[in-house]
């Protein structure tokens, strides 16, 4: 009896907890305060939030830092537009600092947000078919999950709850997508210092640029699973 209460119990907490976060994004939304995170107010905004930062320093960093972490655990996509700011406020080097300790974090409470909310029942509906994606990131997880952060061809949010369902440590998560995202965040805070010349963030990733990133992603997964063929045909 005291353990279908805790059951219950667990249940209604992920329930709340659900209900409270996508009532946050709604309100976002129904509010049409998204269009304070879009491109086109950001570069509007940029003379004002210089100003703000030249006025306040430590504290618009700590500001800037703080929004940027809740915007990603919520899935918000404004990320790229916050990059991009980064960029034209900061500069390279601290730009990328802020972005990249704050992209992770936010993504590891994302992906803990969808583990607590969604594991237990997904991995007991479906144990049969996720057994080998368990398998999977058990044995090349590291590489996995490097290569989707480092190849933006899933979106980052679709990724953070993806992990989140799986047994992959949020240590581990939060370490490999700070190193897997760091390409990018580079090339889109350097993107950011010429924020005013920008007309989309679309043009910012060439079709050569993806290809090489494709490419660095999806080499250490191949050289791995080369080599550990390789090693089997010279095993007696």
């Amino acid at each position: 009896m005291l353990k279908n209460s805790e059951v219950n119990i667990s249940t209604v907490k992920k329930i709340l907890f659900a209900a409270l976060v996508s009532g946050v994004i709604f309100l976002l939304y129904a509010g049409d305060l998204n269009r304070y995170l879009s491109f086109s107010y950001a570069r509007a905004s940029l003379e004002q939030l210089l100003l703000l930062y030249d006025n306040h320093g430590a504290a618009f960093i700590a500001a800037f830092a703080a929004a940027y972490t809740i915007i990603t655990a919520l899935s918000i996509p404004a990320a790229t537009v916050m990059t991009l700011l980064a960029g034209a406020i900061f500069g390279l080097f601290p730009g990328v600092v802020v972005v990249s300790f704050a992209s992770s974090a936010g993504a590891t409470l994302a992906c803990a947000a969808a583990r607590y909310v969604l594991r237990d029942w997904v991995q007991a509906r479906f144990r049969e078919k996720l057994a080998p994606v368990n398998e999977g990131v058990e044995r090349e997880g590291v590489l996995y999950l490097f290569a989707l952060r480092l190849v933006p061809a899933a979106p980052f949010f679709v990724v953070n709850a993806a992990m989140g369902i799986t047994r992959m440590p949020l240590f581990k998560f939060y370490w490999v997508s700070q190193l897997g995202m760091l390409p990018l965040t580079l090339l889109y805070v350097n993107a950011g210092r010429e924020l005013s010349r920008i007309d989309s963030p679309a043009g910012i990733l060439s079709p050569g640029l993806m290809i090489t990133l494709v490419l660095a992603g999806v080499f250490p997964i191949a050289a791995k699973r080369v080599l550990a063929a390789y090693r089997a045909k010279k095993r007696p």
